[in-house]
């Protein structure tokens, strides 16, 4: 979501009045869920040291679905946490074991540059494609080995989903492109920045994510999970965060609550739907990922490819951020899934996820549990 222009749902006027009271506090950053980017590699346990990269990898609205129980002096094991699902936009659970998977690459690209190799073994209890459980997603065992630094990790620390609009008046160029589209080991990337292709997955990615705020229960999912404040977002360091001065203030002042933001009749909910909806119009290219298959183990693969993705594109200096709306199952989406399906894997396969590049401005880091919190069992 476009942070800036955001603040145009609790309706322009009251959001000047309520600026100036924004001189309450010098800064409103929420300092506790930001922390675990400035611990990584702080610890002594090669696994820690690991995972405190591996928390900071993208995943579905920031639920952060993991949960790791340490192993022994060399093992630990992965569990989905079933109170992050999304049941209304992501029912079956694929998007968010993609985020899995771009935690485990994560992991394993940290744990490689700090000299260990990592054997990992997935759903070792077996798999249900209708759904994750409790049931462990991987198990990992840490041996000292002679892999190398794979370069992408050098962009971890600067890699960021970016909710703002691009500028459009500058265009990628084909060899950034190129380079971004060879970094995928197990499935297949596409990409394009043809204006006739621009002009086409905008309007798509447009109407998309405009099913999914005008239906009820797929906005209501995202509005509950929003975190408006400094203590909120410092109690609930996952889910989409409105933090800083501003946010704070007019949370205070009762002008955006969750309640408010749910009011789809306001003008400033069509004034947001507006803002929202820059980000999908000022795309400057698009990037897919399709796997042949839909099994777990495709979605973790899909995973790892796509952190890999991401990193490609910090590394090419791109404003990258996820539109998977079009690629989610539920009724009201079905269309367009559909056409996204026909038009990026006519042959078959499964489109398991859709982005826009472009350049952007700089924006600031997403709030993370610390590892200790995610460190337990099931």
């Amino acid at each position: 979501m476009n942070r800036r222009n955001f603040l145009k749902i609790a309706g322009g006027g009251i959001v000047l009045a309520a600026g100036g009271a924004g001189l309450f506090a010098a800064t409103r950053t929420p300092s506790d869920a930001l922390a675990p980017w400035g611990l990584i590699g702080s610890y002594d346990d090669p696994r820690k040291n690991a995972l405190s990269h591996a928390i900071l990898a993208p995943n579905p609205h920031n639920r952060q679905p993991w949960i790791i129980s340490l192993d022994g002096d060399d093992g630990l094991t992965l569990y989905f946490d079933t109170e992050k699902q999304l049941p209304h936009t992501d029912p079956f659970d694929r998007q968010l074991t993609i985020g899995l998977g771009c935690f485990l690459e994560l992991m394993r690209m940290a744990a490689n540059a700090d000299g260990y190799d990592v054997d990992v073994t997935l759903f070792p209890e077996g798999e249900d494609v209708e759904g994750l459980d409790t049931r462990p997603i991987a198990r990992a065992t840490f041996t000292e080995g002679t892999a190398a630094r794979d370069p992408l990790l050098d962009h971890m620390l600067n890699r960021r989903s970016n909710k703002e609009p691009f500028d459009t008046s500058r265009t990628v160029p084909p060899e950034a492109l190129a380079r971004i589209l060879t970094v995928a080991r197990q499935t297949q990337i596409g990409g394009s920045i043809d204006t006739d292709d621009i002009a086409y997955w905008r309007q798509l990615t447009t109407r998309a994510l405009t099913i999914e705020i005008e239906t009820p229960h797929t906005y209501k999912e995202s509005v509950d999970l929003m975190r408006i404040g400094k203590a909120d977002v410092n109690a609930n360091p996952d889910g989409i965060d409105f933090s800083g001065t501003l946010f704070e203030t007019l949370a205070i002042a009762g002008v955006m609550t969750r309640d408010a933001l749910l009011d789809t009749s306001s003008t400033g909910f069509e004034e947001g739907m507006k803002a929202v909806l820059a980000n999908t119009e000022t795309a400057m290219g698009h990037l897919w990922m399709v796997t042949q298959g839909n099994t777990r183990r495709d979605q973790i693969a899909a995973g790892a490819d796509w952190l890999r993705v991401n990193l490609a594109c910090t590394a090419e200096g791109l404003g990258f951020q996820p539109l998977s709306q079009a690629l989610q199952e539920y009724p009201e989406m079905a269309e367009i899934y559909d056409e996204t399906h026909q038009r990026l894997a006519p042959e078959g396969g499964t489109v398991q996820m859709l982005a826009r590049i472009g350049y952007g401005p700089q924006v600031a880091v997403s709030p993370r549990w610390p590892i200790e919190a995610k460190i337990g069992t099931v």
